[in-house]
């Protein structure tokens, strides 16, 4: 842990993540598709990126509700290899069943299906913030701000900057979005979830930052007086889940920092290409960039 690194809080949805990579193709109603490439990993966008922050040197924690058995004990191995701290998370009642994602990896492209269970994560208060003198605050996902915008007005009381991804959700709308991305500092959407958003009738810039990552493409950044871009880095692709994730970890570790934008932009491509080269979007955190076959485009 790097001491001079800001605290950070990264609160959403803990899941256990079984990963099935190497698929022929994706299945489809009424076939079956087989793959030898399979995982039990801990997942969720706050927990990715948490683990990723942790690996770059900041003392990071998680508030999210943990699993019961037996998919706690599935993630126990990943969770006590992150070294993120879980004192604010809680047990997720075993009434409320599994929070289960399984996700789907062929090439450079994947998909999910999840199932939400309980509470996003515990209320936060701000004495806890104060506590562990959190300089900044990520949501993992917008639906858990949605469910409890109370996190947002606790950051903003104790002067914490806040960042938050977007995720996925068919349910989502932007009318339920509109009242909070004013109040992001950086926002993290990726290109497909930024295209509903634009078609919703929000603006491309929501946040005082807005980061639209792009997967193989790169990710681009929006602010109110500049647009930078930065190209993504090559590496053979194993599995996509969690790139994202990382990515945020990576921008948020230089942006904290005081790094330039566009610095912040090649940090992030960086972190995103260590998590693709291997199965889950947490494991790849202790592999070196320099053992990796990563090179510019």
């Amino acid at each position: 842990m790097n001491q001079d690194n800001p605290p950070v809080l990264s609160v959403g949805r803990l899941y256990c993540d079984l990963i099935f990579t190497g698929l022929p193709r994706m299945p489809t109603l009424g076939t079956e598709v087989f793959t030898d490439g399979v995982g039990a990993h801990a997942g969720g966008g706050a927990f990715i990126t948490a683990a990723h922050l942790a690996q770059l040197g900041h003392r990071s924690s998680l508030a999210a509700m943990l699993p019961a058995s037996p998919f706690g004990e599935l993630m126990r191995p990943d969770l006590t290899a992150s070294q993120v701290d879980l004192s604010l998370c809680a047990p997720l009642p075993a009434s409320e069943g599994p929070q289960i994602t399984v996700a789907m990896a062929k090439g450079e492209d994947r998909s999910f299906l999840t199932r939400r269970a309980g509470d996003a994560f515990p209320r936060i208060r701000a004495d806890d913030i104060g506590k562990y003198r959190f300089q900044h605050i990520h949501i993992g996902e917008i639906t858990s701000l949605i469910a409890d915008p109370e996190i947002l007005q606790v950051a903003r009381s104790v002067g914490a900057t806040v960042s938050a991804d977007c995720g996925w959700d068919d349910n989502f709308t932007a009318d339920a979005l509109r009242p909070f991305v004013g109040m992001l500092d950086v926002f993290l959407p990726n290109e497909a979830e930024m295209k509903v958003l634009q078609g919703s009738g929000l603006s491309d810039r929501m946040g005082a930052i807005t980061v639209v990552k792009r997967g193989a493409a790169g990710a681009t950044l929006l602010s109110s007086n500049e647009t930078l871009t930065a190209p993504a880095r090559r590496v053979d692709v194993k599995d996509t889940t969690g790139a994202g994730d990382a990515f945020n970890a990576g921008f948020l570790s230089r942006w904290l920092n005081g790094a330039s934008l566009q610095t912040c932009l090649e940090a992030g491509n960086q972190r995103g290409a260590l998590a693709v080269a291997t199965r889950g979007g947490f494991s790849a955190v202790s592999t070196p960039v320099s053992e990796l076959d990563i090179a510019r485009e």
